[in-house]
C-alpha cells in the first residue's frame, strides 16, 4: 500500500508540474511572436514594440485616421474619438520606458528612437493642421484619453514634456485645457480631470486645483477598506482600481500633492492602500497567468494589472512580494493575453477580446483604439535591466507555490 501510495503521489506531482507551466501559446495570425528566449525582458520588448509600432508609424506620418481599423460594437459610433484613445493609452504605457536615459546599448537605441516617435506622434495629434488633428472636445470621451496622455508626460517628464518642441508644448496645453469643457461623471472620471490638471502643470501651464482637490477627497471618502475603493459611491467587482482609479490617485499626488497641506496628508494612505491592492492583485494571477474575467472592460486585457507593474515600476511592492515574483506573474500574464491567436490582425492592429479575438467582449464604449490601454502592464520596463525586478532569479509567484503544494504567507487585510 505504502509502495502505491508513492507511485500515486509522483503521478500527482508530475501533473501538477506540467499544469503549473506556462503553456506555449501559438503565434498570432501574420505568423510573428515574441521572442522565445532571450529572458523576460526580451519578451516584453517585442510585444510592446509590435503593439506601439502601427500607432506611431502612422500618426507621425499623418495617415492613423486613414489607416487604423475602427473595430467596436454593433451599433456604437466611436471614430470621433478612438484616435486619442490610442495615443493616450499608448503613450501612458510606454511612458516610464522611454524615460529610462540613453546608454548606447541596442535597447537604449530603440528607446531613444521610439521617443522620437512619440514625440512626433504627439505633435501631429495637436497640429490644427494635421490630418491627425485629434478630437479633444466633441463628447465625453476626449477627457478620459486626454488623462491618459497626460498619465504619460506625468510618467515621462525629460522625454515627453522637456525634449518637446517648444510649439508641440504650446499646442498641447491648449490640447489639455480644451478638455475643461467636459463635465466628469461622479465616479472614477474626477480622476480623468485632476491626471489632466497634473500634465498641465508639468507642461509648465497653471493648473486647477479646485478640480484636483475635488477628484482627491471624493475618492479618498470612496474608500470601502483592504485597499479597495468604490467608483463614486459605490463598490464594483471590476480592475478599475487599477485601470485608473489607484495609480491616477498616486501620481496626482505625486505631481501635486506638496501643493495643501490636505493632499500631502493623503499619500502615506494612498501608498499602503495601493500596496495592499497589488499584493491582492499578485494573488489574482493563476499558474498558468490566468486571472478572473470579472466586470467591464476585460478588453483591455493585461493592463488590469496596472497597479500591480506600477508598484513594481515605484519598488513600492508589499514586503512579501519579491520584485522577481512579480516579473514571472506580469510575463504570464501578458503572455497569455496577447500571445493568443486572434488578437493582432494582419496589419499588426489590436483586435476586440480578452484572451485573442472575442467581439463580444466589446462594450458599447470599447473599440480599436480603447485596447491600447494593455500598455498599462508594461511599466516595469521603466526599470533599468540591472533592477533586482529584471536581473534576479525566478521566483514562483504565490498561486504557483500554493497550487503545487509549496509553502506560501497567508493573505492578510489591511486596518485602513
Amino acid at each position: 500500500m505504502r509502495a502505491m501510495h508513492t507511485l500515486h503521489r509522483r503521478e500527482l506531482l508530475h501533473t501538477l508540474a506540467g499544469a503549473l507551466a506556462l503553456p506555449h501559446l501559438a503565434r498570432a495570425d501574420d505568423g510573428q511572436s515574441a521572442p522565445a528566449s532571450g529572458g523576460d525582458r526580451a519578451i516584453w520588448l517585442g510585444l510592446l514594440r509590435r503593439i506601439a509600432d502601427p500607432v506611431l508609424s502612422h500618426l507621425g506620418a499623418g495617415t492613423l485616421k486613414a489607416r487604423m481599423p475602427v473595430e467596436q460594437a454593433a451599433g456604437a459610433d466611436r471614430r470621433d474619438v478612438t484616435h486619442l484613445e490610442a495615443l493616450g493609452r499608448l503613450v501612458a504605457g510606454i511612458a516610464p520606458w522611454i524615460e529610462l536615459p540613453s546608454d548606447g546599448s541596442d535597447e537604449g537605441r530603440l528607446r531613444d528612437t521610439t521617443a522620437a516617435r512619440t514625440r512626433a506622434a504627439i505633435d501631429r495629434a495637436v497640429d490644427a493642421t494635421s490630418p491627425d488633428f485629434l478630437n479633444f472636445t466633441r463628447g465625453g470621451q476626449p477627457l478620459v484619453d486626454a488623462a491618459f496622455l497626460a498619465h504619460g508626460l506625468v510618467r515621462a517628464r525629460v522625454a515627453l514634456v522637456e525634449r518637446l518642441d517648444p510649439k508641440t508644448r504650446q499646442n498641447l496645453i491648449a490640447a489639455l485645457e480644451s478638455t475643461r469643457t467636459i463635465v466628469p461623471g461622479y465616479n472614477n472620471w474626477l480622476l480623468f480631470s485632476a491626471m489632466v490638471e497634473a500634465g498641465l502643470a508639468v507642461l509648465g501651464a497653471r493648473p486647477d486645483l479646485v478640480r484636483v482637490d475635488y477628484a482627491l477627497r471624493q475618492h479618498d471618502a470612496w474608500y470601502k477598506g483592504d485597499g479597495a475603493y468604490g467608483d463614486g459611491a459605490a463598490f464594483h467587482w471590476d480592475y478599475y482600481n487599477s485601470f485608473v482609479i489607484q495609480p491616477m490617485l498616486i501620481d496626482v499626488l505625486d505631481v501635486l500633492g506638496d501643493r495643501q497641506a490636505a493632499w500631502k496628508a493623503l499619500i502615506a494612505r494612498v501608498d499602503e492602500r495601493a500596496r495592499r491592492y497589488a499584493a491582492v492583485q499578485e494573488r489574482l494571477i493563476a499558474p498558468d497567468g490566468s486571472f478572473p474575467p470579472l466586470g467591464r472592460s476585460l478588453a483591455y486585457r493585461c493592463g488590469a494589472f496596472q497597479l500591480l507593474a506600477q508598484m513594481a515600476l515605484r519598488r513600492s511592492l508589499p514586503d512579501a512580494v519579491p520584485p522577481a515574483q512579480v516579473r514571472g506573474a506580469l510575463t504570464a500574464v501578458i503572455r497569455r493575453t496577447l500571445e493568443a491567436p486572434g488578437t493582432f490582425d494582419r496589419d499588426g492592429w489590436l483586435r476586440i477580446g480578452f484572451c485573442g479575438h472575442q467581439p463580444g467582449v466589446g462594450e458599447s464604449y470599447i473599440s480599436t483604439g480603447s485596447l491600447y490601454l494593455c500598455t498599462a502592464a508594461f511599466l516595469p520596463l521603466g526599470l533599468p535591466p540591472s533592477d533586482p525586478f529584471w536581473s534576479a532569479p525566478a521566483v514562483p509567484w504565490t498561486s504557483q507555490r500554493a497550487w503545487s503544494g509549496q509553502a506560501f504567507p497567508i493573505d492578510k487585510a489591511i486596518a485602513g
